[in-house]
């Protein structure tokens, strides 16, 4: 069956930089879409990173131009890079897969927690 582990969540300082990996497994990689979804509680669970089956990346306007989001289909991994952190950036960071590009996220992690401190 299909597996996401997420890691590289932690507590951290506003304008400091985090990594999250994601490893998956039970799917043919290199067709899937991947996503980061940030979940707040008390508030709606908010796509805010993505990237196609080629490479092709598309971020929330919450992280645009301070996150990157890359794969690497020899490790099946997805990779979420984030700088100049901000405390409205604290959330649960849940990786997510869709099976093809043009289908939905059905697979989801258990996440990751970020918190940022002001």
């Amino acid at each position: 069956q299909v597996q996401l582990v997420e890691s590289g969540g932690g507590l951290v300082q506003v304008g400091e930089s985090l990594t999250l990996s994601c490893v998956t497994s039970g799917s043919i990689f290199s067709i899937n879409a991947m996503g980061w979804f940030r979940q707040v509680p008390g508030k709606e669970r908010e796509l805010v990173a993505e990237i196609s089956s080629g490479g092709r990346p598309n971020y929330a306007e919450s992280l645009k131009g301070r996150a990157a989001i890359s794969r690497d289909n020899d490790k099946k991994t997805v990779t979420l890079k984030m700088d100049n952190l901000k405390p409205e950036d604290t959330g649960l960071y849940i990786c997510a897969m869709k099976l093809a590009d043009w289908g939905s996220f059905d697979y989801w992690g258990r996440g990751t927690q970020v918190t940022v401190s002001s």
